[in-house]
């Protein structure tokens, strides 16, 4: 995707400024240390022209200040109507709210596209030692090396919103799929939970995996077969229903405990380049790289990353099986399993890959110009704000119901729903196109549009991404919102409208240069939970 570069006028004028400044100094210091040189006969001073320049750029910078402030302030509360939405008050139809979002979108959303590649290059190298040095070390799990044995593939997938071009604020978090190689006798039948009868909402999206012979071994007896694989059964499998079945708990452990001593072949290498360390996620978080800076790393991108390793079965076309699967609603309890069913057996799935496939088709399709990434971005800088005096449990709350994938799928789907980006997503409809997304997102909410999987069952975006697995493309469809409750549903919609009805004065309030102190809000917008904001 192509990446666009814009120039930031709040630190242009300032660094010209002191750039002018600093000549001018320097001209008069060379001047004295040589001597005061004979007055020219037409009595002028040669150092006057260079003094007149930076007096001129630092009124300009000035008078550019005073302009942005004074916009800022009148705009959003002119009296000059743009529309009639009941959906919005009549100041979020003003051109003052796309100069806000503009302003906040520059100083707090958007990611420097250097500091970006620059990050995105440095995990890539580190995880790469990691990975090639765990292939190398073969398994040192259940089944100590042999043909039986689990091993990294070698390659590693970078996937979410930092490789799809809608990242905000920091690039300090990762996710990088590290795709795992069964042994040669052994094959998966996965199979899609999403028509089992009577399985609670939060467990529509994950996958079983069974265990049976690969084609090129399907002349051999199943007795035969069984006995061959039952070292690797019985360290890597669960029995569900009466048959084996791939455990991602088990295979969470042995890749947990095969990167920690991978990471100790490597740790030596990287000691001159950054300090890396493992945090084991236990069986509900993959276990997580950190990446700190050396303290003799002179670089200018200096920052400390946290990268997850998610371990991936490939089941064929991009499309991998994950562990752990994504977490359940804190309202879906883990026993509403259907009979036989175990917990550890579940998997999820993440089909990263189509979606960025469908991204760069939209991209190809979509006029110049076109916001809809940008969209995004805000929707999920409205979030954080919305987030904002939030106690812990409802602002967990908040951030699992309006979760990023969630607001990724909005904007595919409402895309999708009204075809390619045409006229409506350039950036002078920015704002309209902000408000279309909320709408939509409010309406999912209050159960009045249902949103489905992008990918997962027969009406997702196969036709425009290319072929599926077939045990995806006869999956149920997944309602991503369905295993939260009602209530607590409502109550986001609720506050989700307010947070779009304040957003001028958030805007105003937390928006502006990184450097700048922030603004605490009045205390009238403070709140501390959900029921503040309720209907």
């Amino acid at each position: 995707m192509s990446v666009h570069y814009t120039l930031n006028l709040r630190v242009f004028w300032p660094l010209v400024t002191g750039l002018c400044t600093a000549l001018v100094c320097l001209y008069h210091v060379l001047r004295g240390s040589a001597g005061a040189p004979a007055e020219p006969p037409d009595g002028t001073d040669s150092g006057f022209p260079l003094l007149k320049v930076a007096i001129l750029l630092l009124l300009g910078y000035v008078l550019l200040r005073c302009r942005h402030l004074v916009r800022q302030r009148f705009l959003p509360g002119s009296s000059r109507l743009a529309g009639h939405s009941p959906f919005s008050p009549r100041h979020l139809r003003e051109p003052g709210l796309s100069i806000l979002l503009e302003s906040y979108y520059e100083h707090e959303v958007r990611l420097s596209p250097h500091v970006l590649g620059h990050s995105k290059a440095h995990v890539s190298r580190i995880v790469g030692e990691l990975v090639r040095a765990g292939r190398a070390r073969g398994s040192p799990g259940p089944i100590p090396g042999g043909a039986l044995a689990l091993a990294f593939r070698g390659d590693f997938i970078q996937v979410g919103s930092s490789y799809e071009q809608h990242k905000i604020r920091r690039p300090d978090s990762f996710d990088v799929l590290v795709p795992l190689r069964l042994p040669p006798p052994v094959a998966l039948e996965p199979r899609s939970l999403g028509t089992e009868p009577a399985l609670a909402p939060a467990f529509g999206s994950c996958f079983v995996c069974a265990l049976k012979a690969p084609p090129s071994l399907s002349g051999t007896s199943g007795g035969q077969w069984l006995r061959d694989c039952k070292p690797f059964a019985d360290g890597f499998c669960v029995d569900v229903r009466g048959r084996r079945h791939l455990s991602a708990a088990s295979v969470l452990r042995w890749f947990q405990s095969h990167l920690q001593r991978s990471l100790a072949t490597v740790r030596y290498s990287l000691e001159g380049r950054c300090r890396v360390s493992l945090t084991p996620g236990g069986l509900e978080q993959p276990p997580t790289l950190h990446i700190l800076p050396c303290r003799t790393d002179y670089g200018c991108c200096r920052l400390s990353m946290a990268v997850r390793l998610i371990p991936a079965v490939h089941l064929g076309d991009g499309v991998f099986l994950v562990a752990p699967p994504p977490p359940p609603s804190p309202v879906g309890p883990l026993l509403e399993l259907p009979g036989g069913l175990r917990t550890e057996a579940l998997w999820g799935v993440n089909t990263a890959r189509q979606e960025q496939k469908l991204l760069g088709w939209l991209q190809e399709r979509a006029p110049p110009g076109a916001c809809y990434l940008k969209c995004l971005q805000l929707l999920k800088a409205l979030r954080d704000l919305g987030a904002r005096g939030l106690d812990p449990v409802a602002a967990t709350q908040w951030g699992r119901i309006l979760s990023s994938y969630v607001l990724k799928t909005v904007l595919l789907t409402v895309l999708l729903r009204d075809g390619v980006p045409a006229h409506g997503w350039e950036e002078a409809h920015l704002s309209e196109c902000l408000e279309e997304l909320v709408q939509f997102l409010r309406g999912c909410l209050l159960r009045r549009h249902t949103l489905f999987h992008c990918v997962l069952g027969p009406g997702g975006a196969a036709t425009e991404v290319g072929p599926l697995p077939k045990v995806l493309r006869e999956a149920a469809p997944v309602d991503l919102l369905a295993a939260f409750d009602p209530h607590a549903r409502e109550l986001t919609a609720a506050r989700l409208l307010s947070t779009w009805r304040r957003l001028p004065q958030l805007l105003q309030a937390y928006g502006g240069p990184r450097y700048l102190a922030r603004c605490p809000p009045p205390r009238s917008q403070r709140t501390q939970g959900f029921p503040e904001d309720e209907p």
